[in-house]
């Protein structure tokens, strides 16, 4: 037996009169979880005074468990900070960990990070980041490989 009904359901007002959503809840529940995001944009990208530089420590109710401190020099670093924030930041979270330079520097590749939703919330809100959508992602950076120092190195 499936978990969700399988009979339409009326699709959230944004959908356009007449719409209908299949199997359940999944449209509603999409829409909330937009809805989520949309809440905690900032009203400008202006608004986004975080650091351009140096090491940052976000607070336990953004990042929770794994790396807790990040050094923005270090760019695989800043982009999992950056795709953290977008991802569990709250509206003042945003203001005061992102920058405004770094995220329209960043966003061909971080938007390749975050899901396709908050991707979706952001760039339908600010046309410059709408704008950087179709320019290709940076490659990479190389990691460094760790070179053994023991004896048999020798």
């Amino acid at each position: 037996m499936p978990a969700t009904p399988q009979y339409p359901v009326p699709a959230p007002p944004s959908a356009g009169a007449g719409a209908v959503v299949e199997g359940g809840s999944g449209g509603t529940d999409l829409e909330l979880y937009r809805e989520k995001f949309r809440r905690r944009l900032p009203d400008s990208l202006d608004e986004l005074h975080g650091p351009a530089q140096g090491v940052v420590e976000p607070p336990a109710t953004v990042v929770w468990s794994g790396l807790r401190v990040f050094d923005l020099a270090n760019e695989r670093q800043r982009m999992s900070l950056y795709r953290t924030v977008l991802a569990e930041g709250m509206r003042k979270d945003l203001s005061v960990l992102l920058n405004r330079d770094i995220l329209l520097g960043s966003w061909p590749t971080l938007r390749t990070l975050v899901s396709t939703t908050v991707r979706s919330v952001w760039e339908d809100r600010f046309s410059e980041l709408r704008a950087l959508a179709d320019v290709p992602p940076a490659q990479p950076p190389a990691r460094r490989r760790r070179t053994h120092q023991g004896p048999a190195a020798a």
